[in-house]
């Protein structure tokens, strides 16, 4: 069967050697006769799985003891509202940025659990650009959330913005180990790993101690991130099997390094911006290129017939994963780290020759 170019945001594309091992590891984990399906999730083989991810995560982030590592069920959505549940005291304020649709619901959860204040937000221009950052950010907040990178409509904010003394908490599910960044600004960031770090159903997040002191209310264990700290991530059955995958996908993007991974999406994006910027046919959906996401190229055709005839063309050559987000429409071409470049320029040579036609 002929291996498709998986261009989804996700569940996304997992390198092959990524792939190879776990395979190997559904038959037999290691030596334990088992498969890792079947592994015990407080076994010692799981906790050195735990153990390896999460010395991983701080050595790819630049982490020191000060941060608390997990892995949580309930991927994306459930930080929403546990960050909320958490951090935002009953009669306090947190601030948010909204600049996409993942952004505006993570401030909706949060507005059951108290003041949310939208401290900027693009949503009147239907999100075609960031917002501007604001100047002035009350000292009294809870904390400030925004999302690193939309995949919806294609932005990307690329340096760390200042959160003027607040505690800063980033949602980076698509943009995680993507390039060098400074995760030590952040006092708690988070990401949902299907998109660059492995399967559905599994966020991962980084904590600061200092911000888990300021847990107010008295919540179930599975929704405190004390108690999940306590338990090191598995106070009830654990997704082994899930979290492992993660681990190969650590495991990779160490061997690759996040420098060489950096220049290869950067070259990925310009060779994809590039081509719509010249074209006829496609326009993209963001134009500031300032604003431009290097992970998510949205872009539309120049009418439905288009979009619908290149979509079939993309099908017929091995292309999955293009079609617009259901609220957007158009197309989505994700470059995540397992996208590799030939993947983008047979995309490309596929525009050239349905824009060809259509002149």
């Amino acid at each position: 069967m002929q291996i498709k170019i998986n261009f989804n945001a996700g569940p996304a594309a997992l390198p092959p050697e990524v792939l190879h091992e776990a395979a190997k590891a559904v038959n037999k984990y290691k030596k334990t006769g088992l498969s890792i399906l079947e592994l015990p999730h407080r076994g010692k083989e799981f906790a050195e799985i735990i153990a390896e991810s999460k010395q991983l995560v701080r050595e790819l982030c630049g982490l020191d003891d000060n941060y608390e590592i997990l892995w949580l069920h309930g991927g994306g959505r459930q930080q929403f509202f546990m960050i909320p549940m958490n951090f935002l005291p009953e009669n306090g304020s947190a601030g948010y940025i909204d600049s996409g649709r993942w952004s505006e619901e993570a401030l909706e959860y949060a507005a059951h659990y108290g003041d949310v204040q939208v401290l900027a937000s693009s949503k009147k221009d239907n999100y075609r650009h960031l917002p501007t950052w604001p100047a002035k950010i009350p000292k009294n907040l809870a904390y400030v959330h925004f999302t690193t990178n939309n995949t919806i409509y294609g932005t990307q904010w690329k340096d760390v913005p200042e959160s003027k003394g607040v505690p800063l908490i980033a949602d980076m599910s698509s943009d995680i180990f993507s390039r060098e960044h400074d995760y030590t600004k952040y006092s708690m960031f988070y990401a949902a790993v299907q998109k660059n770090l492995g399967t559905p159903g599994i966020a991962l997040t980084a904590i600061r101690k200092d911000l888990l002191k300021k847990v107010a209310r008295s919540l179930p264990p599975m929704l405190s991130y004390p108690a999940q700290v306590k338990e090191d991530s598995i106070l009830n059955t654990a997704n082994v099997f899930g979290i492992y995958v993660s681990l190969l996908m650590l495991r990779w993007i160490k061997a690759k390094g996040i420098a060489t991974i950096e220049k290869d999406n950067n070259q990925k994006a310009q060779l994809l911006y590039s081509a719509l910027d010249q074209s006829s046919v496609f326009t993209p959906y963001v134009t500031e290129k300032a604003d431009r996401s290097m992970t998510n190229v949205c872009f539309t055709a120049k009418n439905a017939e288009s979009e619908k005839a290149f979509l079939a063309l993309c099908e017929e050559n091995d292309i999955v994963g293009i079609s617009g987000h259901r609220s957007a429409g158009g197309f989505r071409v994700s470059l995540y780290n397992a996208v590799d470049l030939e993947s983008v320029r047979h995309l490309v040579r596929l525009m050239q020759e349905f824009e060809s036609k259509e002149r």
